[in-house]
């Protein structure tokens, strides 16, 4: 099965900017296709996410939030 990683972001956030770099070497690694989305851009997405960030979505469900747990996410993508 294919995997697909997203990243809910928000402009100007150290944590996310962390996140991203995190994720785009992990998923680099593993030949995992991945995405970022401002949760600012949807007002849902804000609602849901926005305390959070960044959110990692692992096949559009919740794996984790604010620091990418390595061990876990490579587990979660195996």
């Amino acid at each position: 099965m294919a995997h697909h990683v997203t990243v809910m972001t928000r402009t100007g956030c150290h944590l996310c900017e962390v996140a991203e770099q995190d994720i785009e070497r992990i998923c680099g690694e593993l030949g995992v296709a991945w995405s970022a989305e401002d949760v600012d851009s949807d007002p849902e997405w804000r609602a849901e996410y926005g305390d959070r960030v960044p959110v990692i979505l692992v096949d559009d469900a919740e794996h984790g939030y604010w620091r990418v747990e390595e061990d876990r996410l490579r587990e979660a993508l195996a």
